[in-house]
């Protein structure tokens, strides 16, 4: 049995990798006016990153990587409910993390590109596609991390050994992708309360004027995915649990 803080230093690196390779290719084509990529881009590089992520933490903390995750395992009976702060905590800490290391990186192209940091927040957090609206991005989320939950338990149903497999990671991956592809633009795709809110802390430490925090934007991508999560784990258990 792993330790406490073996778990929660793989949930934070886990989530630091996930978060500086899928908010990394985001500020590839942001920053670069699509020269450097596409959407297409930024759906295979999130579902790498999740692959990399699973890969660098699961033998130690079963990679969640997302409080939706983790909080769907335990309303489902999979883990212990006095885990559960220990996994979210570190999560928030890698997704902070993981945005500090994009910023870092980009920083001379992106005070080039919005020296005054007005407008380029949605590089590491999200927002809606239709402006100023709640309900069309909320039922996106809950759909979103609903797949995404649904999916993770049926894989484990399909590969037992999970934590030594190198497949898992990748079909991990390859659910973020699909969903990515096919419910990824509402709301800017973060089915993960950690990989938005941890980054959206970070950019109002950093002076951003559009962080979300004012017009209440953060609410959706932190509470439907929680939704979403423990819905999944839920009617995975009600329908086709072995």
């Amino acid at each position: 049995m792993q330790s406490s803080l073996r778990i929660f230093m793989a949930e934070v690196i886990g989530t630091a990798v996930l978060l500086a390779f899928g908010a990394g290719v985001v500020a590839m084509v942001v920053l670069f006016d699509g020269t450097k990529g596409d959407y297409t881009n930024i759906v295979f590089g999130w579902g790498l990153a999740v692959a990399f992520g699973v890969i660098v933490s699961v033998r130690i903390s079963g990679a969640h990587l997302n409080p939706a995750v983790t909080l769907g395992l335990a309303a489902s009976g999979r883990m212990a409910w006095k885990d559960v702060p220990n996994y979210i905590a570190a999560q928030m800490i890698g997704a902070f993390l993981g945005a500090a290391i994009v910023f870092i990186t980009f920083y001379a192209k992106w005070i080039e590109v919005d020296p005054n940091l007005e407008h380029t927040a949605g590089i590491v957090s999200t927002f809606p596609a239709v402006a100023g609206t709640f309900w069309p991005g909320f039922v996106d989320q809950i759909v979103g991390t609903f797949l995404l939950v649904y999916l993770i338990l049926a894989v484990g149903n399909y590969i037992k050994d999970a934590a030594n497999s190198m497949a898992f990671p990748f079909v991990i991956g390859a659910i973020v992708l699909i969903i990515g592809i096919s419910f990824g633009g509402m709301h800017g795709y973060a089915i993960n309360p950690a990989r938005d809110l941890g980054p959206r802390i970070f950019v109002w430490l950093m002076g951003f004027k559009n962080t979300g925090f004012a017009d209440n934007v953060w609410i959706v991508p932190v509470v439907a995915p929680i939704i979403g999560g423990i819905l999944g784990a839920k009617v995975f258990d009600w329908t086709i649990k072995e």
